[in-house]
Protein backbone atom coordinates (compact mmCIF):
# COMPACT_ATOMS: atom_id res chain seq x y z
CA UNK A 1 0.00 0.00 0.00
CA UNK A 2 1.63 3.51 -0.94
CA UNK A 3 2.10 6.21 1.34
CA UNK A 4 -0.57 8.12 0.05
CA UNK A 5 -3.05 5.78 0.01
CA UNK A 6 -2.60 5.26 3.97
CA UNK A 7 -3.51 9.16 4.72
CA UNK A 8 -6.92 8.37 4.39
CA UNK A 9 -7.03 5.51 6.55
CA UNK A 10 -5.06 7.43 9.11
CA UNK A 11 -7.21 10.51 9.24
CA UNK A 12 -10.24 8.61 9.60
CA UNK A 13 -8.63 6.53 12.75
CA UNK A 14 -7.44 10.09 14.23
CA UNK A 15 -10.80 11.77 13.74
CA UNK A 16 -12.98 8.55 15.25
CA UNK A 17 -10.50 8.98 17.93
CA UNK A 18 -11.49 12.07 18.88
CA UNK A 19 -15.23 12.26 17.85
CA UNK A 20 -15.75 11.00 21.89
CA UNK A 21 -18.72 13.77 22.12
CA UNK A 22 -19.38 16.41 24.87
CA UNK A 23 -18.82 14.90 28.57
CA UNK A 24 -22.23 13.98 30.00
CA UNK A 25 -23.82 16.93 32.34
CA UNK A 26 -26.54 17.54 35.30
CA UNK A 27 -29.18 19.04 35.64
CA UNK A 28 -30.93 20.72 38.66
CA UNK A 29 -33.23 18.60 40.02
CA UNK A 30 -35.95 18.81 42.50
CA UNK A 31 -38.55 21.17 43.97
CA UNK A 32 -38.92 23.25 47.07
CA UNK A 33 -38.49 21.25 50.65
CA UNK A 34 -41.87 18.77 50.26
CA UNK A 35 -44.25 20.50 53.62
CA UNK A 36 -43.37 18.70 56.68
CA UNK A 37 -40.51 16.92 55.37
CA UNK A 38 -37.42 17.23 57.94
CA UNK A 39 -34.35 15.54 57.67
CA UNK A 40 -32.65 17.59 60.60
CA UNK A 41 -31.76 15.62 63.78
CA UNK A 42 -28.88 13.58 65.17
CA UNK A 43 -28.70 9.61 63.51
CA UNK A 44 -26.97 6.16 64.55
CA UNK A 45 -26.08 4.12 61.96
CA UNK A 46 -28.14 0.62 62.99
CA UNK A 47 -25.28 -1.63 62.19
CA UNK A 48 -23.01 -2.36 58.79
CA UNK A 49 -20.54 0.46 58.73
CA UNK A 50 -17.21 -2.08 58.23
CA UNK A 51 -19.22 -3.35 55.83
CA UNK A 52 -20.47 -0.69 54.03
CA UNK A 53 -16.52 0.85 53.97
CA UNK A 54 -15.69 -2.70 52.45
CA UNK A 55 -17.75 -2.72 49.97
CA UNK A 56 -17.13 1.43 48.89
CA UNK A 57 -13.05 0.02 48.73
CA UNK A 58 -13.96 -3.19 46.48
CA UNK A 59 -16.25 -0.45 44.30
CA UNK A 60 -13.59 2.10 43.90
CA UNK A 61 -10.83 -0.67 42.85
CA UNK A 62 -13.13 -2.50 40.31
CA UNK A 63 -14.33 0.51 38.59
CA UNK A 64 -10.20 1.25 38.46
CA UNK A 65 -9.76 -1.68 36.51
CA UNK A 66 -8.70 -4.25 39.32
CA UNK A 67 -5.40 -2.29 39.99
CA UNK A 68 -4.98 -0.21 42.91
CA UNK A 69 -3.89 3.19 43.13
CA UNK A 70 -4.98 2.84 38.93
CA UNK A 71 -6.49 5.64 36.96
CA UNK A 72 -10.34 5.65 37.18
CA UNK A 73 -13.38 7.01 38.08
CA UNK A 74 -12.62 10.05 41.02
CA UNK A 75 -16.20 10.44 42.27
CA UNK A 76 -15.34 8.63 45.01
CA UNK A 77 -13.35 11.28 46.65
CA UNK A 78 -16.60 13.24 47.17
CA UNK A 79 -18.23 9.95 49.01
CA UNK A 80 -18.80 10.29 52.57
CA UNK A 81 -19.49 8.39 55.41
CA UNK A 82 -19.97 8.02 59.14
CA UNK A 83 -22.02 6.40 61.97
CA UNK A 84 -23.16 9.34 62.94
CA UNK A 85 -24.65 12.01 61.13
CA UNK A 86 -25.95 15.38 62.48
CA UNK A 87 -28.23 16.88 60.03
CA UNK A 88 -29.08 20.65 60.17
CA UNK A 89 -31.59 21.98 57.75
CA UNK A 90 -32.62 25.47 56.88
CA UNK A 91 -35.02 27.26 54.45
CA UNK A 92 -32.08 26.86 51.96
CA UNK A 93 -29.49 23.98 52.15
CA UNK A 94 -28.73 20.96 54.52
CA UNK A 95 -25.24 20.49 56.49
CA UNK A 96 -24.62 17.28 56.81
CA UNK A 97 -21.76 16.29 59.67
CA UNK A 98 -20.56 12.64 59.20
CA UNK A 99 -18.90 11.60 62.47
CA UNK A 100 -18.58 15.18 63.36
CA UNK A 101 -15.31 15.89 61.77
CA UNK A 102 -16.58 16.74 57.71
CA UNK A 103 -19.91 19.00 57.17
CA UNK A 104 -20.81 18.84 53.45
CA UNK A 105 -23.45 21.76 52.56
CA UNK A 106 -25.92 20.86 49.63
CA UNK A 107 -27.96 24.21 48.90
CA UNK A 108 -31.70 23.33 47.55
CA UNK A 109 -31.97 22.90 43.69
CA UNK A 110 -27.79 23.25 43.22
CA UNK A 111 -26.27 23.15 40.05
CA UNK A 112 -22.46 23.90 41.03
CA UNK A 113 -18.74 22.63 40.45
CA UNK A 114 -17.10 21.12 43.59
CA UNK A 115 -13.98 20.48 44.27
CA UNK A 116 -11.55 18.30 46.87
CA UNK A 117 -8.20 19.52 46.23
CA UNK A 118 -6.88 19.43 42.35
CA UNK A 119 -10.05 16.79 41.83
CA UNK A 120 -13.51 18.45 40.20
CA UNK A 121 -17.28 17.37 39.31
CA UNK A 122 -20.36 18.48 38.52
CA UNK A 123 -23.05 18.50 41.67
CA UNK A 124 -26.78 19.05 41.05
CA UNK A 125 -29.18 18.48 44.49
CA UNK A 126 -32.51 18.83 45.63
CA UNK A 127 -35.61 17.38 46.87
CA UNK A 128 -37.50 15.03 44.93
CA UNK A 129 -40.08 12.52 46.06
CA UNK A 130 -40.06 13.14 49.54
CA UNK A 131 -36.38 12.66 49.41
CA UNK A 132 -33.41 14.71 49.30
CA UNK A 133 -31.01 13.83 45.91
CA UNK A 134 -27.65 14.09 45.26
CA UNK A 135 -25.77 13.58 42.02
CA UNK A 136 -22.32 13.98 41.44
CA UNK A 137 -20.66 13.53 38.03
CA UNK A 138 -16.74 13.29 37.85
CA UNK A 139 -15.08 14.06 34.33
CA UNK A 140 -14.70 9.75 33.94
CA UNK A 141 -18.80 10.05 33.58
CA UNK A 142 -19.08 8.30 36.59
CA UNK A 143 -22.01 9.20 38.87
CA UNK A 144 -22.23 8.93 42.08
CA UNK A 145 -26.28 9.17 43.86
CA UNK A 146 -27.03 9.83 46.93
CA UNK A 147 -30.68 9.92 48.73
CA UNK A 148 -31.82 11.19 52.30
CA UNK A 149 -35.20 9.87 53.09
CA UNK A 150 -37.18 9.77 56.56
CA UNK A 151 -39.30 6.91 57.11
CA UNK A 152 -41.11 5.91 59.96
CA UNK A 153 -42.67 9.09 60.81
CA UNK A 154 -39.42 10.53 61.05
CA UNK A 155 -37.88 8.16 63.59
CA UNK A 156 -35.51 6.44 60.80
CA UNK A 157 -33.55 7.87 58.20
CA UNK A 158 -32.46 5.86 55.12
CA UNK A 159 -29.54 6.79 52.82
CA UNK A 160 -29.00 5.21 49.47
CA UNK A 161 -25.77 5.37 48.04
CA UNK A 162 -25.18 4.54 44.15
CA UNK A 163 -22.24 4.97 41.87
CA UNK A 164 -22.93 4.21 38.23
CA UNK A 165 -19.74 3.85 35.47
CA UNK A 166 -19.42 2.91 32.21
CA UNK A 167 -23.48 1.99 32.18
CA UNK A 168 -22.95 -0.33 35.04
CA UNK A 169 -23.71 0.04 38.32
CA UNK A 170 -20.73 -0.53 40.34
CA UNK A 171 -22.01 0.14 44.03
CA UNK A 172 -25.66 0.10 45.53
CA UNK A 173 -25.80 0.34 49.38
CA UNK A 174 -28.46 1.36 51.83
CA UNK A 175 -27.47 2.63 55.30
CA UNK A 176 -30.75 2.86 57.91
CA UNK A 177 -29.82 5.30 60.59
CA UNK A 178 -31.81 5.75 64.21
CA UNK A 179 -32.86 9.26 65.71
CA UNK A 180 -30.61 9.93 69.12
CA UNK A 181 -32.18 13.14 69.54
Amino acid sequence: MSKIACIPAILSLALSACAVGPPPQLTPVGDVIPAGVSLEGRWKLRDGAAEAERRIRRAEYRSAGGRSGADGPSVYVFLRTGDRLKITQTPYALFVSFDRSVVEEYRFREHRLVSVGPIEADRASGWMNGKYVIQTLDNEGALLEETYAPEAGGDVLARTISVVYDDEEILSLRQVYDRID
